[in-house]
């Protein structure tokens, strides 16, 4: 049960769209009946709201080549391998073990991990 003074899941996800549309190009798409955000058509966010009944509230999201493990290991009670795309390096994030600012970190990381080289080059 969620106390007056905790974030809802709804919440949580409004918090991850802020922070995810705030990126340059960015757009949301549902994706397998949860919001999802999107880069040059480039997944970057995706929402995992008790997936398959996990319990999680949760974003998965591309990590650095070797920083899942190293992640997982430092936090367990706020990262996770997730399925489907834990193979590929990607992280899981407890949205309620985690505050705004290292939020907001790790969207616009995974978001300049995902989006194309080119369009990360300044215009000339």
């Amino acid at each position: 049960m969620t106390s007056p003074t905790s974030p809802t899941a709804e919440d949580q996800i409004q918090r991850v769209r802020r922070l995810a549309l705030a990126q340059p190009g960015a757009s949301e798409k549902l994706s397998h009946g949860e919001p999802t955000f999107f880069v040059a058509k480039r997944v970057f966010v995706m929402v995992a709201n008790n997936h398959h009944s996990d319990g999680h509230t949760a974003i998965w999201i591309p990590a650095p080549p070797g920083a899942q493990a190293a992640m997982i290991a430092e936090a367990p009670a706020t990262y996770f391998k997730p399925p489907y795309v834990g193979v590929k390096g990607w992280v899981g994030v407890e949205l309620p073990k985690i505050g705004d600012s290292e939020l907001a970190e790790l969207i616009r990381q995974a978001w300049q991990l995902t989006t194309p080289k080119a369009l990360l080059r300044p215009r000339r």
